[in-house]
């Protein structure tokens, strides 16, 4: 994929992406009296005590924040995120002037989950293609980008403080069942993030580790990589086989393994996101990553 076609297609998920958790929070946080956390909640926040209409407000209160971003981003995720705070304003002014209504028959459990469902999608095609719409997501990418800390989980900590103050005009129901939103939509965000194809690193610790490596790239078609390792007790040189299997390959790897050496040790990881021949690619049909 050209650079070009690339940058298309992550603008038309930013747009996507901007396009749902605006229709979420439209239809099903302002519909049914639920807040929001981070800049959004602040938004909803002017719009109770003012009237401002989020989708001016969002656009206001960015500009700072936009500014701070301009010295930690990069200038291609300065631009996304520029683009995505434009495109969210823009989805907010069109869905509350479309005449929509869902019954939720006043089911605030429901509400909540959907709402959460809505922006955590939404939010988690953003972030996943480079943008942010702007507000706490500048902050969160940088924290990330810092410290390794997952953009949803400081997004939760985020709408926790911005939910507090929003007990001005919230009783403690309607709280609850945003802070359920915002709990669905930390974990939606991150499921978004992670991808989609679940996949398992296996560190194999055996004698006959050549054996077993050629089993599964044979059986498996899955690539294997040699580690060098020592005992820690008796201090003696071991291979250690690494590979990366899906999560349905797990039970088979298993028995191919037992089936060579049923004294080997293997500790099974979880891999959030695997690039690469076989997982993102269509896997070549009997070839081997390292073979021949």
């Amino acid at each position: 994929m050209s650079r070009t076609t690339r940058t298309c297609w992550d603008l038309l998920m930013i747009v996507l992406g901007c396009a749902l958790y605006g229709f979420g929070l439209v239809y099903i946080n302002i519909a049914n009296h639920l807040a929001e956390g981070g800049v959004t909640g602040i938004t909803l926040l002017i719009r109770y005590w003012w009237h401002l209409d989020p989708a001016y407000s969002t656009i206001l209160l960015n500009i700072p924040l936009l500014i701070v971003g301009y010295k930690f981003l990069g200038k291609r995720a300065l631009a996304y995120t520029v683009f995505g705070t434009l495109m969210l304003s823009a989805w907010l002014w069109i869905w509350q002037r479309v005449p929509l209504t869902i019954n939720l028959d006043h089911d605030l459990f429901i509400s909540g989950v959907l709402a959460g469902l809505f922006g955590g999608f939404g939010s988690g095609l953003i972030y996943r293609h480079g943008g942010t719409t702007g507000g706490t997501d500048v902050v969160a990418r940088i924290v990330e980008q810092q410290t390794g800390v997952p953009m949803g989980r400081t997004l939760l900590v985020f709408d926790a403080a911005v939910l507090t103050i929003s007990l001005t005009y919230l009783n403690i129901e309607l709280m609850m069942y945003t802070l359920l939103g915002a709990y669905v939509f930390s974990q939606i965000v991150n499921f978004t993030l992670d991808g989609a194809y679940a996949a398992k690193g296996l560190l194999i610790v055996s004698d006959k580790s050549q054996e077993i490596a050629t089993a599964i790239m044979n059986e498996l078609e899955r690539g294997t990589t040699f580690l060098h390792a020592e005992g820690g007790f008796a201090h003696d040189r071991k291979q250690v086989v690494y590979a990366v299997v899906s999560s349905t390959e797990i039970a088979q790897t298993k028995r191919l393994i037992e089936a060579i050496d049923p004294h080997a040790f293997i500790s099974i990881l979880d891999v959030h996101e695997a690039l690469g021949e076989g997982f993102t690619y269509q896997k070549k049909r009997r070839r081997l990553l390292f073979g021949h």
